[in-house]
C-alpha cells in the first residue's frame, strides 16, 4: 500500500509541476500550487513511510517523473479547464483506491488508515476544486477524463507489481 501510495503522491507532484510550467503565470495558477503543495506534504509523508517501515518504492519512478510532469503540461497546454479535467479524473480514481485501502485495513493499522481517510478528504478537495473551475467544460471532458482514468488505474496497477 505504502509503495503505491508513495508513487502516486510523486505523479501527483509531477502533474502539478507540469501544469504550473505552462500556467503558472495564469488566473488558475494560485489554485494549482495550492494543490501542488498539499500533494507534496503527501508525498513527503509517504516517503517517511517508506523509510521507517522500510517499503521498497516502486523501480517505476522514473516513469512516472516523465510520464506525470508531460501529463500535467500536456492538459495545461489545452487549457485551464483540461488540466482541471486532469485533476478530476486523477482524484475520482484516487478516491476510489484510498476508499478501497482503508476498507481493507478495517481495524488494523490506525494510523496510517488516518492517514489515507486524511489524504482522500484532501484529494476530493482537489477534485471538488477542479469542477469549481470549469473542468467539465473542457473540450472533450470525457473521453479526456476517461483516459486520463485509465491511464491512472494503469500506473496504480504497475506500481503495485513493479
Amino acid at each position: 500500500m505504502i509503495r503505491v501510495d508513495q508513487a502516486g503522491e510523486y505523479g501527483a507532484v509531477r502533474i502539478y509541476a507540469g501544469q504550473l510550467s505552462v500556467l503558472g503565470e495564469s488566473k488558475s495558477g494560485p489554485v494549482i500550487k495550492h494543490m501542488a503543495e498539499q500533494e507534496e506534504e503527501h508525498l513527503s509523508q509517504f516517503n517517511d513511510l517508506v523509510a521507517a517501515r522500510r517499503v521498497r518504492p516502486t523501480a517505476l519512478m522514473p516513469v512516472w517523473h516523465l510520464a506525470g510532469f508531460a501529463l500535467g503540461a500536456g492538459t495545461a497546454l489545452l487549457g485551464e479547464k483540461a488540466a482541471m479535467a486532469c485533476t478530476v479524473a486523477i482524484e475520482e480514481v484516487i478516491d476510489e483506491h484510498y476508499a478501497a485501502q482503508v476498507e481493507k485495513l478495517g481495524d488494523e493499522d490506525a494510523d496510517l488508515r488516518e492517514t489515507f481517510e486524511k489524504f482522500r478528504a484532501e484529494e476530493l478537495q482537489h477534485r471538488d476544486t477542479g469542477l469549481e473551475h470549469g473542468a467539465e467544460q473542457a473540450p472533450g471532458y470525457e473521453p479526456l477524463t476517461a483516459a486520463i482514468k485509465a491511464g491512472s488505474r494503469l500506473a496504480i496497477w504497475l506500481s503495485e507489481r513493479i
